[in-house]
């Protein structure tokens, strides 16, 4: 089996995995969720479970924190002309374009479950690398020596974190997407700043 086909296999068992941690959760609540039951749902054993994840919250939360690792690649299809600002609100808009709200009752049952939300956060913290080395590239920057791609990688998923809150609490007549946008538009100035003192 070549590399690629591998890797989608894998890519494939995660998602699967992830998918059915989600739907148990939702069906029975996070707490009446066992490893073994997400296991058989996705139709693979419990030690390929374990392969992917470390515990039952990482699961349930993976279908979200994918996303996060995503992004990087939206950014990097930006035209390379496109100001810094420009691209990032772009970037993120165009990653959730096209694609229907998110799941309402899922993102209340994650920010609403601390044990969830803390894994949720955590793991979105973790898989945001692919972006941090997008805006690096993109800056000309070493993330190791320079703190602003983590700085403003932090920022964005902060703003998305809040936008989701915002349409949480809203009353369902604007599309995420809407309230997202506007989100960003007030961080964008960070990354706009930067690109006037270089």
């Amino acid at each position: 089996m070549n590399e690629g086909l591998r890797e989608r296999k894998k890519q494939a068992t995660r998602r699967a995995l992830g998918e059915a941690a989600l739907r148990l959760a939702l069906e029975h609540g996070p707490e009446n969720v066992r490893v073994e039951e997400i296991a058989a749902a996705a139709g693979v054993s419990t030690r390929t479970y374990n392969n992917y994840f470390t515990s039952r919250e990482a699961a349930i939360c993976a279908v979200g924190v994918e996303r996060a690792r995503r992004l990087g690649d939206s950014l990097r299809a930006r035209p390379e002309d496109e100001p810094l600002a420009d691209a990032c609100v772009n970037a993120y808009l165009a990653h959730y374009r096209g694609q229907e709200d998110p799941d309402r009752e899922a993102m209340l049952m994650i920010f609403s479950h601390p044990s969830l939300h803390v894994e949720f956060l955590r793991d979105a913290a973790a898989m945001s690398g692919p972006l941090v080395e997008a805006i690096a590239a993109r800056c000309g920057l070493d993330p190791r020596t320079d703190p602003f791609p983590l700085l403003l990688a932090t920022t964005l998923g902060n703003a998305v974190r809040i936008a989701t809150l915002f349409w949480l609490d809203g009353d369902g007549s604007h599309p995420f997407i809407e309230v997202l946008r506007e989100t960003l538009e007030r961080v964008a100035p960070v990354a706009a700043a930067y690109e006037r003192t270089r």
